[in-house]
């Protein structure tokens, strides 16, 4: 608010009216101090507004507008009558076309400068009086956004060196600059942190140029840290801040330490990889050569950071060194390359005969304990293979295979075809089929290569097309013929393959003969059941046997007394019948049979019926 005039000023008012200019001059040089006038803060380059805080006086001639020079002498700028409501502008160069008093007399400054800042006074006059208002004008400019210029391209450890300069411009008033690091401000510290600040004034716009430049020595932490600079100033509202880019320096250190890795593309080696060594070391720039040690070489090879081995065998397993250049600084490793070797004895194709020995070996050698199964014909064995009678079964496809758990991809395997040979086998079988019309004849044959097999009637050599073959397996099947015969005839068996050609017979009796049937052969999984109940089988034949004692004792005391009853009947048939027609023999094959047999079988059938 605007203080009262001096008391001066007040009794010059009071007294009898001097004449009007004299009056006005009198009350220029009673003007009180600026300290506690009414101000107004204006924006730099903005239109500065100053009303006349006077009341309109009754009376009132016209208004008036002045400023004072810094030595106290005013300068009139502007000039309103109330009475022609004209208004007029005094010849002041520095606000040519660039004053406006309103009616309410109301001054408008456009376009402020730091040169408005004055004490301008507002005059209302009468034809008795004379009325000031002094108003203080401030002008502020927000400096530009600070930048942080001429910046050090690498910053070095232990160094004190010029960081970078700070500069905000245009401002009025001045600012001051503050540098943080990471947010903290950076106080000066002697042969750390220097800080020089320079302001530099624009003649012709009186706006301040501020400028700081920081010296400053860095450490190994302060890779990555971010500086800034902050401008703080004055505005119509108050203190403000203003804050630079962050800049972020690329700082320099020396390697202290040296660190040497395997790159694989598995966590382990294995033999024909590829390593690929690489040498590091925590200084920035990173070293860009090293010395490189490897087993069974004392002078170390020069290389960039990398250094690539090929192929890799076991005879690679050590310890591999990296050192700088200078051999300062050196560190190592240890590699291991894993290897898998497997032999078997025999391999590939063998072979035997059949109840021969075959010793069978797959030895392993390998840097870590390996794991080892056999496959036969794609099934995993629960044993290893052991041959020391050869089998049928036997033959087939081995498979030894072992592997590296702990080493992906490390895995051998070698493989043995086995082939069991042996020349054919025959046992021949007979049974009445339940229906009791005819008979199977069963030609049970063992052999590798399969063997041939081939039907015959003794005799006539009638060779018989009709039979019916097993499966073929684990050497063995079998071959079978169903007959009817109505006399008695011998069949031939003939089996023969690239070894040998076996024939084995077997006489058949008629149909209405009856006779024991013969069992087939068991099969081979069969054979560990009969086994366990062999000791069933015995305790029953002996009790078989003791009453079969008792029994032919009896059968004795019948046959003797039978005896005489089959002579007299043998008697009585010769008188009756002197001679017997032979009828014709009807069977399946017309072929069977030859007239001794014949002959056999009505004998048998005569005994039959006696």
């Amino acid at each position: 608010m605007m203080e009262p005039p001096a008391a001066a000023c007040v009794s010059c008012h009071r007294r009898p009216l001097p004449p009007p200019l004299l009056c006005l001059l009198l009350a220029t040089l009673c003007l009180p101090p600026a300290l506690g006038l009414y101000t107004v803060n204006a924006v730099y380059g903005d239109t500065i507004t100053m009303p006349c805080r006077l009341e309109v006086p009754d009376g009132l001639m016209f208004g008036k507008w002045k400023y004072e020079m810094p030595n106290g002498s005013p300068v009139f700028i502007a000039f309103r009558s109330s009475t022609k409501k004209n208004v007029q502008y005094d010849d002041v160069p520095e606000y040519k076309d660039r004053l406006s008093l309103s009616e309410n007399y109301t001054l408008s400054i456009k376009n402020a400068r730091i040169s408005d800042e004055k004490r301008f006074v507002c005059m209302l006059v009468t034809e008795d009086d004379v009325f000031e208002e002094p108003t203080v004008v401030k002008v502020f400019k927000q400096p530009s956004q600070p930048e942080i210029l001429h910046q050090a391209d690498f910053l070095e450890t232990e160094k004190l060196q010029m960081l970078g300069e700070c500069v905000a411009r245009d401002s009025y008033p001045e600012g001051n600059v503050t540098w943080y690091k990471n947010g903290r401000v950076l106080q000066p510290m002697e042969e750390v942190v220097v800080i020089n600040l320079q302001r530099i004034v624009d003649k012709s716009t009186e706006l301040f140029t501020v400028a700081s430049s920081l010296k400053y020595k860095p450490t190994k932490e302060d890779a990555n840290a971010k500086f800034t600079c902050i401008v703080t100033y004055y505005g119509p509202s108050g203190q403000k801040t203003i804050q630079s880019e962050p800049v972020v320096f690329d700082v320099h250190y020396p390697t202290e330490k040296v660190t040497i890795q395997v790159l694989s593309p598995s966590s382990t080696v294995k033999e024909g990889d590829n390593i690929t060594l690489k040498c590091s070391g925590n200084g920035n720039p990173p070293p860009q050569e090293f010395l490189f040690y490897i087993p069974g070489e004392t002078e170390g090879i020069r290389s960039s950071d990398t250094y690539i081995m090929t192929d890799v065998r076991r005879n690679a397993t050590g310890e591999y060194k990296c050192a700088l250049t200078d051999k300062s600084m050196m560190d190592s490793t240890t590699i291991t390359v894993h290897y898998l070797d497997l032999q078997l004895t025999p391999s590939g194709e063998v072979t035997k005969q059949i109840g021969e020995a075959l010793p069978v070996s797959c030895t392993i050698s390998s840097s870590r304990n390996a794991t080892v199964f056999w496959i036969k014909d794609n099934t995993r064995m629960q044993t290893s293979p052991s041959f020391s009678s050869l089998q049928y079964q036997d033959a087939g496809n081995y498979i030894c295979e072992t592997t590296l758990q702990e080493v992906e991809g490390l895995k051998k395997r070698k493989t043995l075809k086995l082939i069991v040979e042996g020349k054919p086998q025959i046992k021949m079988t007979k049974k009445t089929n339940t229906n009791k019309m005819s008979k199977t004849i069963v030609c049970h044959v063992e052999g590798f290569p399969k063997p041939a097999v081939q039907w015959t009637v003794t005799g006539t050599g009638s060779i018989i097309n009709k039979a019916k073959e097993t499966k073929y397996v684990n050497g063995k099947f079998s071959s079978k013929i169903v007959i009817a015969p109505e006399e008695n005839v011998t069949l031939t068996c003939i089996a023969e393959n690239e070894l040998e050609r076996t024939v084995t017979s077997l006489n058949v009796s008629a149909i209405n003969i009856p006779e024991y049937d013969e069992p087939e052969d068991r099969n081979d999984d069969n054979s560990e059941k009969v086994n366990d109940q062999a000791k069933l089988i015995v305790g029953i034949v002996v009790g078989l046997l003791l009453a079969a004692l008792i029994a032919g004792f009896v059968y004795w005391l019948y046959v003797k007394k039978s005896n005489d009853a089959k002579r007299q009947s043998e008697k009585a048939t010769a008188q009756n019948f002197p001679s017997l027609p032979r009828t014709a023999s009807k069977h399946v094959d017309k072929d069977l049979g030859n007239i001794e047999e014949n002959k056999k079988l009505e004998e048998n059938n005569h005994k039959s019926e006696t």
